[in-house]
């Protein structure tokens, strides 16, 4: 997880998984913005079924986060990322 934050250069993810989160980060802009390239490298690597279920994913989380952005829940801190992680840092820009 440290590297997700440059997970373009980083050499923890392969190209399958490079295409995976570029697909997730358009996903996630606002508004949504998922180029034809991108979705055209998801289909060197996977199925139309398999990218159906990547998208629902995405989006299930997209929409849990928002949610409990909107109505402030807070952590339940299964997951507590440092002040100065990397993903951390990177949320900030």
């Amino acid at each position: 997880m440290e590297d997700i934050a440059a997970f373009e250069t980083s050499p923890h993810f392969d190209r399958s998984e490079k295409a995976v989160l570029r697909y997730a980060e358009g996903m996630t802009r606002t508004p949504a913005e998922v180029s034809d390239a991108v979705f055209e490298e998801l289909k060197t690597f996977f199925t139309a079924a398999q990218i159906v279920e990547l998208t629902a994913a995405v989006a299930l989380e997209h929409f849990r986060a928002r949610f409990n952005c909107a109505l402030k829940v807070e952590s339940d801190n299964l997951c507590m990322l440092p002040p100065d992680h990397p993903v951390r840092q990177a949320l900030k820009k």
